[in-house]
């Protein structure tokens, strides 16, 4: 319901966990699909991660745990009603992933270049039934990642996010009921992303009238819905 809880948890690993480094080569075939918003940038990017790659990103987070809060994270009341855990991955987990798909990620954008890692800081999101995230904007953020020994999170300034991804990790072939994305077209119309485990949508965020204005659909059965944020990082 928007509240801001103090001291809420951003976890991560000792070590990574043996599942959790995926191989560069999954013998996917990534495929890009451009999203027409009517000039707004957004796109989807469909085999980026295997089945087996999403469950194991589920059961990690399952094993932090989901609440309703989200750290450092304020949104008005009724706004997001959803749960979340963020952890922090690296490049075992996030590195492999970033190599499938960076040949099709926008190189540039406002004079920034597209950086080859992601941040990673992961936002999860569990939609359980009858949980909804209303329209809003993503706003932009630095990189993060782990120190050295493994104890805190380390701040990328040098850098700013300018894409969200939206790494979806079950859909309606799973069981999920409704809980589609939908983003607001220039004309004012919304256009519908179904889920779809294992692809990515991709969309401009930050404050500026060239962001994407999006909501993540009321999920209506008893299967939840599984979502991963992921920034995708520019520098000068």
């Amino acid at each position: 319901m928007g509240e801001t809880v103090q001291d809420t948890p951003i976890y991560a690993f000792e070590k990574t966990p043996t599942p959790l480094k995926f191989e560069v080569n999954a013998h996917l075939d990534s495929k890009l699909v451009i999203i027409d918003l009517g000039g707004l940038l957004a796109l989807n990017i469909e085999n980026v991660i295997t089945d087996e790659e999403a469950d194991m990103i589920v059961a990690a987070s399952e094993h932090f745990g989901f609440q309703d809060a989200a750290p450092g994270i304020k949104t008005p009341p009724g706004m997001r009603i959803n749960k979340s855990v963020h952890w922090l991955a690296d490049e075992f987990l996030l590195g492999p992933i970033m190599s499938r798909i960076s040949s099709l990620l926008p190189s540039q954008i406002d004079g920034a270049y597209l950086y080859k890692k992601f941040s990673h800081r992961i936002n999860m999101y569990r939609y359980d039934e009858g949980d909804i995230f209303k329209r809003h904007i993503d706003g932009d953020w630095p990189g993060y990642s782990l120190s050295n020994d493994r104890n805190k999170m380390i701040e990328w300034p040098q850098l700013r996010s300018h894409l969200t991804m939206l790494l979806y990790l079950n859909g309606p072939d799973d069981g999920v009921l409704g809980g589609v994305t939908k983003l607001l077209h220039a004309n004012g119309t919304w256009v519908d992303i179904i889920p779809k485990k294992g692809s990515a949508l991709f969309f401009r965020h930050g404050f500026t009238s060239n962001s994407v204005i999006h909501m993540g659909d009321r999920v209506l059965g008893p299967t939840p819905k599984y979502v991963a944020r992921i920034n995708v990082m520019y520098e000068p």
